[in-house]
């Protein structure tokens, strides 16, 4: 039934789309635009300046990751605060809690099999949990011992990336699973009671659209609490060296079907998005009636407000806001 109903949105002109999603998002939603500004990256507008150390992405392999993905090659856990043991957690946590830190992102590299080693860690996500730190954590694929291990450290959100597609699954990420692996990671996840937000990184497949819209129903079969969007982008020394983009069309397209069948829950447009076509596709993006952007340009901003959105601005990763 969603199969059928994704071909049909997808077969409708953009503009017909975009009034359509804007006009459920308008009747769901108040009029605010949450504009998510985490501690990593450094954000400076006209409008908002956000603070060191308030939001911290931790890494408990440190650079380390078995599959080594086309469009990370580690990369993005060399960006990460490394934490490769419990006590590491939580000898972090304190001297980041002294620093004003109020939430931590919780990553790492994968194993061969697509599962980031976390249960050797209860105790130190436990321990930041306890300290009064929002926890979230960004796994890989999901089995019932870690889903468990999750609900008992009481951590406030699950993130993982979702893939549709067999081939992008083999080629990017260099797993040997098909899209059901990720289908049954989510069911665990919400058999034990946890908040999920699934990732769907557009143009994943070196740039092209490949898959995406089955990740978005197997997706929005989970009935997750948030659905953030990412957009793929060139990494120097890495399998996406070269990849160009989709399209701000593409990925407003996706962002508007994404509404339309979710009508009810949050969506985020999060962190990754191509400096070449940003401000299209920010404009776009909100116009398909995302709820929330990741450090956004000023002028993003000032259309908002004139679309008769008021802007509310978080130091939180996009996915908690």
């Amino acid at each position: 039934m969603i199969d059928k109903r994704i071909e049909e949105l997808r077969a409708e002109p953009l503009g017909r789309l975009l009034e359509y999603a804007w006009e459920i998002r308008t009747k769901n939603f108040p009029p605010i635009l949450n504009i998510a500004a985490p501690s990593p990256k450094t954000y400076i507008t006209d409008h908002y300046s956000n603070r060191p150390n308030r939001f911290v992405n931790i890494s408990i392999t440190g650079t380390s990751c078995s599959l080594n993905c086309e469009h990370c090659k580690g990369q993005l856990l060399g960006s990460m605060l490394p934490a490769k043991t419990s006590s590491k957690l939580k000898e972090l946590g304190d001297k980041l809690i002294k620093k004003g830190c109020s939430g931590v992102l919780i990553s790492g590299g994968s194993d061969h099999t697509g599962h980031v080693p976390l249960n050797d860690h209860f105790e130190g996500i436990k321990y930041l949990k306890d300290m009064g730190l929002k926890v979230i954590v960004h796994t890989g694929l999901v089995e019932e011992e870690t889903a468990k291990m999750l609900k008992a450290a009481g951590v406030d959100q699950v993130l993982l990336d979702v893939i549709g597609s067999r081939e992008t699954i083999e080629k990017v990420y260099h797993l040997d699973a098909g899209p059901d692996a990720f289908k049954r990671s989510l069911q665990v996840l919400k058999e034990h009671g946890l908040a999920i937000a699934p990732h769907i990184v557009i143009g994943l497949h070196f740039g092209k659209i490949m898959g995406e819209y089955d990740a978005l129903r197997l997706v929005t079969e989970s009935e997750p609490d948030v659905i953030v969007l990412v957009i793929i982008s060139s990494a120097l020394s890495t399998g996406m060296e070269d990849v160009e983009p989709p399209a701000p069309d593409e990925i407003a397209r996706l962002g508007a079907v994404a509404r339309i069948l979710n009508p009810k829950t949050k969506i985020t447009f999060g962190c990754a998005s191509p400096p070449q076509t940003r401000k299209k596709t920010e404009e776009l993006i909100i116009k398909a009636g995302v709820n929330t952007i990741t450090y956004p340009l000023d002028e993003t901003i000032d259309l908002a407000h004139s679309l008769g959105l008021r802007t509310d601005f978080k130091e939180v990763c996009c996915s908690l806001v």
